[in-house]
């Protein structure tokens, strides 16, 4: 395991956060020209960047498949809050491109190439856009081969995805969600696929309150990262 932790330069956010995205993306590219499959953790949607730039550095032509309790796919015009990680996967699919994508070399991946699974909040601005134009939507259960997109694929789970009943401290939590093994089940089935070429997790959680609690979340990063 490696931590990515590079050298963040004076500038605005967006010029930092580039950095760090471009050292996750040469890092998966690395790996991936290795022929291995690299598993990325954060504490964030964004980085997710990251892992698709690191894809196409590395010669291939990803499509995703997005796991989140969230739809994550508000503009900075359609968001009332500004939250930016509730645009990280309209920033994949080219929303804003001047921000990250172009600085890290990214390609835009079509609507029509990407799958979120879940998504059970979400604001009527992005209600919209995903009934309109956005990607394809699915329930955990429905997740399979005659669901995803040809091709490579970058594997995407935000651990919010899972019921917050069962795994709490998120900082987003929803309920009535999955079970966590619904979720790795699902993942699972995209896995055996041999199409994955990168998994990317997000861990959006608050301090743990207490021993039982920061197992119950080990357990199911655990297990999801020993799927690859």
């Amino acid at each position: 395991m490696r931590t990515i932790d590079p050298p963040l330069p004076e500038g605005g956010l967006w010029q930092r956060l580039t950095a760090l995205y471009d050292a996750v993306a040469a890092a998966a590219a690395a790996d991936m020209e290795a022929g291995g499959v690299p598993t990325v953790l954060s504490g964030d949607c964004l980085v997710s960047l990251g892992a698709v730039a690191g894809a196409q550095r590395a010669g291939l032509d990803p499509a995703i498949v997005w796991f989140d309790a969230h739809g994550d796919v508000h503009t900075a015009e359609s968001s009332t809050s500004g939250y930016l990680g509730g645009m990280s996967l309209r920033l994949v699919m080219g929303a804003h491109p001047e921000w990250a994508a172009q600085p890290l070399g990214m390609r835009p991946i079509p609507a029509q190439r990407a799958v979120l699974v879940d998504a059970r909040d979400l604001d009527p601005a992005e209600a919209d856009y995903l009934a309109a134009d956005g990607p394809a939507r699915y329930g955990v259960e429905d997740v399979g081969p005659a669901v995803l997109p040809d091709g490579p694929l970058i594997l995407h789970v935000d651990l919010d995805v899972v019921d917050a009943g069962e795994l709490s401290g998120m900082i987003f939590p929803v309920p009535g969600g999955p079970s966590s093994d619904a979720v790795l089940g699902a993942a699972q089935r995209v896995l055996a696929t041999g199409r994955v070429v990168a998994l990317d997790v997000a861990c959006p959680w608050y301090p743990a309150r207490d021993a039982s609690e920061a197992d119950r979340r080990a357990a199911v990063l655990g297990r999801l990262t020993a799927l690859t």
